[in-house]
């Protein structure tokens, strides 16, 4: 069966200095400040990753972004996720967005995903120690909607049935989000476009129906965080000890759980709603949480490209709506989660997206 496949991937713009990070992390802090302080958390745990062919990049360089898409294009990808950050008319790390739309370039496809949440002092959303806080006003809704509304314009922009793409993280955090839906999608009109694909991300809301809310449809997102026992406690647990002493390590802090179980437990549920997928490439947050963090062991590439063939022959076997599929993600490197090239596996994770690719492309898997 020959097919046709837009894999997109999340693509974080955490890689360059903004005032904002300066001031609450130190100066000159980009995710790279986390990524190269990390240390193995127990025998054999693979810290810190490290990149190869891009180096410690920065996005604020036209080179660098046209690397990566070069990088990505040449490995088949359709295209970058950009995250994208919006408080009150507010936006950080804006910059790698902002010069693509002024340059032209890379002529590459994208789309955006507002991650709408509260920027704090711990990695994993929870409100404390507040940065700078998530709100949300019917005013806000009509100025982000028009901003948003322009950008899809661009010719780059993706599209599924000729109609712009977009996604929010955090559904159930926007307290009208179904206004939010009607507001973008009048503000997409009256710029002379078609009604936007919105794309609701159950990150937050597990195998729930984002159509109820206002969306076309749901992403189901990798990684479920919530799927895995104690993730959110962070003190010593006996029985944390326990499980992760059957796989040989010795720690009762460090949350370790094997990846290909993982996503089992993540994609076993069946919807009976209309779905995107999205694959997980691997997870390892301890660059950011130290010991507090959490770890999928005994992804490679090899596994990777196991369980992206699988994911793909069961979603084209569905018959779906659409023709989109996620992964997560391009460059997450203090969360472990990278498509981009490291010392470790070099290209391993971009040739096996390749290869699966291609066979898929080329008609050779029915």
């Amino acid at each position: 069966m020959k097919t046709s496949i837009k894999t997109i991937a999340f693509h974080l713009p955490q890689f360059h200095p903004i005032p904002e990070n300066d001031q609450w992390w130190g100066k000159g802090f980009t995710d790279w400040t986390n990524v190269v302080k990390a240390k193995p958390q127990f025998e054999g745990h693979y810290q810190p990753h490290l990149p190869a062919d891009l180096g410690f990049y920065d996005l604020r360089v036209a080179e660098s972004r046209e690397a990566q898409a070069n990088l990505a294009r040449q490995h088949g990808l359709y295209g970058f996720c950009y995250y994208h950050y919006w408080f009150e008319g507010r936006r950080l790390l804006e910059r790698p967005v902002n010069e693509i739309l002024a340059s032209g370039r890379p002529d590459f496809p994208f789309c955006l995903c507002w991650a709408n949440e509260t920027w704090s002092r711990t990695w994993l959303g929870h409100e404390s120690q507040i940065l700078i806080k998530q709100t949300y006003s019917e005013h806000d809704d009509r100025v982000h909607a028009r901003w948003l509304a322009n950008t899809f314009l661009d010719h780059r922009y993706i599209r599924q049935n000729n109609r712009p793409v977009f996604l929010l993280y955090g559904v159930p955090r926007h307290p009208n989000v179904a206004r939010f839906c009607d507001i973008l999608r009048e503000a997409s009109r009256e710029a002379g476009d078609e009604n936007p694909y919105l794309i609701g991300v159950d990150s937050l809301c597990s195998w729930q129906d984002t159509r109820k809310y206002g969306f076309d449809t749901t992403l189901h997102f990798e990684p479920q965080l919530s799927i895995f026992p104690d993730l959110f406690v962070d003190r010593w647990m006996l029985r944390r000890w326990i499980r992760n002493s059957r796989m040989g390590i010795r720690s009762g802090h460090v949350k370790v759980f094997d990846y290909r179980e993982g996503r089992r437990r993540m994609s076993g549920q069946r919807a009976d709603f209309p779905q995107v997928p999205c694959l997980l490439v691997g997870w390892d947050n301890t660059a950011r949480r130290g010991k507090r963090g959490s770890v999928l062991v005994g992804n490679t590439p090899e596994v990777f490209e196991e369980e992206l063939r699988n994911a793909l022959t069961v979603w084209i076997a569905s018959s779906p709506q659409d023709d989109l599929f996620f992964i997560n993600a391009w460059n997450e490197w203090a969360e472990g989660n990278h498509l981009e090239p490291d010392l470790r596996f070099g290209h391993g994770y971009v040739d096996a997206l390749k290869r699966v690719l291609g066979e898929f492309e080329n008609g050779r898997i029915d």
